[in-house]
């Protein structure tokens, strides 16, 4: 798809042509995944963060209650996700710089032993030897979203750490050389962000030879100085909409055929009703229940009004599994790992 044609399917407002649209995706995303609905559970284990990001409710010197998970908390997590039929268990903090590595390789390390899940991490930009230590330990995947290949609004969103400016694009080419399943992504919707940056975006997402791939909504918190920043004014921001959201994650779905995508938690935020169906409908195949005890889940906010903050576990999964039967998909079972990633760790291996 070049270019011009990413740019107009965004720009589409006919409602024909785009039940044509969400009609393709589904008809690649059933010909190249199946109907399988995978199930990750997510683990929201440290609300720590060193980064000033200017969109997030987690930065560092907001007022938010914090809190860091014990690693026997996180392994109940692990037990509870078999029992309810998981095959991933997620890890995802904010960039706690409190965190000993070495202590997160030990969590992995356990899980591992105890249990027959996945692993996937998402903590943020570390030093190459904490990737390589945790992948040893038995990570399988990391999610690392990029999210926007405009450097100005990446700089401007998410600030750098000190003088050391952030690069996620090569970090996740060196987490691809490691040998983990990778994933990345991007927010849909940011001040500033232009119709061709977001078909730049898209485009990306096959130079990174991605594994999964989330997309979501921006979502305004009031609290963060994004908030108070206006967008484009010459017609060509992109709108944070839940139907531009549906957009990029069937075009996503087309161009790359094989990947995971998940509907994501901003999109049952936007859509509490029905957008993981609406999501799993136009091209995703992957939905993430939240772990996290219900008393940690308030102080994990991101973006405000988050959706199933006050539910448990056990509802959680009653929920998801409700809602990919009411559209006729079923529960996958095991992993759920990419094939690609299968062939990819070979020759990672052989090296």
């Amino acid at each position: 798809m070049q270019r011009d044609e990413l740019l107009s399917w965004l720009r589409e407002t006919d409602e024909t042509r785009l039940e044509d649209l969400w009609h393709q995706a589904d008809t690649v995303r059933e010909a190249h995944v199946g109907g399988d609905v995978h199930l990750r559970g997510l683990v929201e284990f440290s609300n720590y963060c060193a980064r000033q990001c200017t969109y997030c409710g987690l930065r560092a010197g907001t007022s938010v209650p914090r809190y860091r998970m014990s690693e026997d908390e996180i392994l109940a997590c692990a037990h509870e996700a078999v029992t309810l039929g998981f095959g991933t268990l997620v890890m995802q903090s904010g960039q706690d710089a409190g965190m000993d590595v070495e202590w997160l390789a030990d969590v992995v390390r356990r899980v591992k032993r105890e249990t027959a899940l996945a692993v996937t991490l998402s903590v943020g930009e570390w030093p190459d030897e904490a990737y390589r230590l945790w992948r040893d330990a038995g990570a399988d995947r990391f999610l690392l979203r990029f999210e926007t290949s405009n450097r100005e609004i990446y700089d401007r969103i998410q600030p750098p750490v000190g003088d050391t400016p952030s690069d996620r694009i090569e970090i996740l080419r060196q987490l691809r050389k490691i040998g983990y399943e990778i994933g990345s992504g991007v927010m849909i919707g940011v001040p500033g962000q232009a119709y061709n940056d977001l078909a730049r975006d898209i485009e990306l997402f096959g130079e990174l030879d991605l594994d999964m791939i989330g997309v979501g909504p921006y979502i305004e918190h009031p609290d963060t100085p994004l908030a108070h920043e206006a967008g484009l004014d010459d017609g060509d921001q992109v709108p944070n909409t839940e139907e531009m959201t549906y957009k990029v994650l069937a075009l996503t779905r087309i161009l790359y055929p094989g990947v995971n995508i998940p509907a994501t938690t901003a999109l049952a935020t936007l859509n509490k009703a029905k957008g993981r169906e609406l999501g799993l409908s136009r091209g995703a195949n992957v939905l993430m229940p939240n772990l996290t005890p219900v008393q940690y889940r308030e102080s994990y906010e991101i973006y405000p009004a988050k959706a199933c903050v006050k539910e448990t576990a056990v509802q959680c999964n009653g929920c998801m599994r409700g809602r990919i039967a009411s559209i006729g998909r079923t529960v996958g079972t095991g992993r759920g790992d990419s094939p690609h990633w299968q062939e990819r760790l070979k020759e990672v291996e052989a090296t």
